[in-house]
C-alpha cells in the first residue's frame, strides 16, 4: 500500500498502523483522530464531508466525543471498517488524495496539535506475567531456589490497580513520599521515595460491557480487546516494599502511571503476532487457548537526564511474556468480574533473560548493586529528580512497520 501522504520508512505511523486518539487541534477544538507519518487527521471533520456515510452503525459524528470510549464500544464490525476506510483513503488516486480543501482542514502538522488522554479508564487492572520478571524479583527479595510463589505457573497475578492516576505521555510525574523502613532503622520513616522506578509494560484495552456473572473465555477475549498502548507503571520501590504485605501494592503504586496517546488496534498488530511459549505445568482448561497469542513487539526504554541526552537502558520484546492477554482476560472474569468500556489491563513488568532486556531500575542495577552509567559520566541506581523516561515500542516484519511513538514522564521533586 502507498499512501499519498510522504513519511520516512521507519515511522511507526506507516498506513499499516492507523491508530486511533484524541486531540486539541489549533487550541480550538477537541476530536478524535488518527495519525500517518507525522500528519494527524481530524476524523470528526472528515465525517462531517461524509467520508463515512456508507458504514452501517456509524450513525453519528462518534468522532466529536472527548474520549474514544462510545467509538470503541460500537465494537469491531464498526471500528475495523473505519479502520480499513481511513486506509482506503489515505491511498494515492483515493478520494480523499484529490480532494485538496478536505485535506487543508482535515490534516494538521504535529505542532499544531495536542495529545489528550485517549479514552476514560473506569478500571485498571495490572499484572505480573513475565517469568524473568517475576523470578529475577523472587531472587532479589526471597529465595533464589524458590524465586516464584508455587501459584505463579497456574494463574495470571495481577492486581486491581488505581484508575484515577493514569495520565498521558508528557505529563510530569511528582515523586511520591511514604512510610519507608530501610534495614538500618528500627521504627519507619516518613519522606520521599529514594528508590523511584520505571516499569515497562504494554496494555491492552476492553470494547464492550459485561453483566456480573458473565465470563469471557479466551476465544472470546480478542474481539473484546480494542487495540495498545504503551504503560509505565512508576513504582516507588522503598515505599512498597514496607506497605505490601499482606495485600499487595498501594501508595508505592498509585501515585501515578503513563500510557502512550495512540492506541493501536490489535488488527494493525496481526503482522507481528507470534507463537506462545510452552506453559508448564499444563493451565487448567478455561486458560487454554488456541493459535498464537504473543506479539512481536520491539520496546525501548531510554532515560534522560536534565538537560542531557537520552541514555539507551533496554532493549526488551513484548513476546517475552509468559502469560497473554486471552488469559488473563479470561482469568480476570472467570469469578463472574464485570468489565467496562475503556478498562485497561496492563502487562506486568516486560524483562527477557538477557540482562539488557531487563524491563525496570531494580533489575538493571540489581536494587542498586549495579549502578547504570550514562552517557555524561552520571550513574543511576534509581530514577532522580528531573530524569525523564520514555519508552518506545514498534513491530516490524517483511517491510512492515507498526509502531506505538512513546510514552514520556518527567520526574519532579516532592512537594
Amino acid at each position: 500500500m502507498q499512501s499519498f501522504v510522504k513519511y520516512t520508512e521507519n515511522s511507526d505511523f506507516s498506513i499499516h498502523n492507523i491508530p486511533f486518539g484524541v486531540a486539541v487541534f489549533e487550541n480550538e477544538y477537541i476530536a478524535c483522530c488518527t495519525r500517518i507519518g507525522d500528519r494527524v487527521l481530524d476524523l470528526a471533520t472528515l465525517y462531517d464531508y461524509g467520508f463515512f456515510d456508507e458504514i452501517e452503525g456509524l450513525t453519528e459524528n462518534i468522532f466529536e466525543a472527548y474520549t474514544l470510549n462510545e467509538f470503541i464500544e460500537l465494537g469491531k464490525p464498526v471500528t475495523n471498517a473505519v479502520r480499513l476506510k481511513i486506509q482506503e483513503l489515505l491511498l494515492d488516486d483515493s478520494k480523499l488524495a484529490n480532494d485538496e480543501k478536505t485535506v487543508e482542514e482535515c490534516f494538521f502538522n504535529l505542532d499544531q496539535v495536542k495529545m489528550m488522554m485517549p479514552l476514560h479508564i473506569p478500571n485498571y487492572t495490572d499484572f505480573y506475567s513475565s517469568i524473568e520478571h517475576a523470578t529475577n524479583v523472587g531472587k532479589m527479595l526471597r529465595d533464589p531456589a524458590n524465586a516464584l510463589f508455587p501459584n505463579w505457573k497456574h494463574l495470571p497475578v495481577g492486581y486491581h490497580g488505581r484508575a484515577s492516576s493514569i495520565v498521558v505521555s508528557g505529563t510530569d510525574i511528582i515523586r511520591p513520599k511514604g512510610q519507608t523502613k530501610p534495614a538500618d532503622v528500627e521504627k519507619p520513616i516518613f519522606g520521599p521515595s529514594k528508590q523511584l522506578d520505571f516499569e515497562l509494560e504494554m496494555a491492552f484495552i476492553v470494547n464492550k460491557h459485561s453483566e456480573m456473572g458473565e465470563s469471557i473465555s479466551t476465544k472470546e477475549a480478542e474481539d473484546a480487546i480494542f487495540g495498545m498502548v504503551i504503560f509505565n507503571d512508576w513504582s516507588a520501590r522503598d515505599i512498597q516494599a514496607w506497605e505490601y504485605i499482606p495485600l499487595g501494592p498501594f501508595l508505592g503504586k498509585n501515585f501515578g502511571s503513563s500510557i502512550s496517546p495512540w492506541v493501536v488496534t490489535l488488527e494493525a498488530l496481526e503482522p507481528f503476532r507470534t507463537a506462545s511459549p510452552k506453559q508448564e505445568p499444563e493451565v487448567l482448561d478455561y486458560l487454554k487457548f488456541e493459535g498464537g497469542q504473543h506479539y512481536d513487539i520491539n520496546l525501548e526504554v531510554y532515560l534522560q537526564p536534565e538537560n542531557g541526552a537520552e541514555n539507551l537502558i533496554s532493549q526488551s520484546n513484548y513476546k517475552f511474556m509468559y502469560w497473554n492477554m486471552t488469559q488473563q482476560l479470561a482469568h480476570h472474569t472467570i469469578n463472574g468480574c464485570n468489565v467496562e468500556v475503556g478498562d485497561l489491563y496492563a502487562s506486568g513488568t516486560i524483562s527477557g533473560e538477557n540482562p539488557s532486556s531487563f524491563g525496570s531500575m531494580m533489575e538493571l542495577t540489581w536494587r542498586g548493586q549495579n549502578p547504570l552509567q550514562l552517557k555524561d559520566g552520571q550513574e543511576r541506581k534509581f530514577i532522580e529528580d528531573h530524569d525523564t523516561i520514555i519508552m518506545r515500542g514498534f513491530g516490524e516484519k517483511n517491510g512492515v512497520r507498526v509502531g506505538f511513538g512513546e510514552v514520556s514522564g518527567k520526574i519532579l521533586p516532592a512537594n
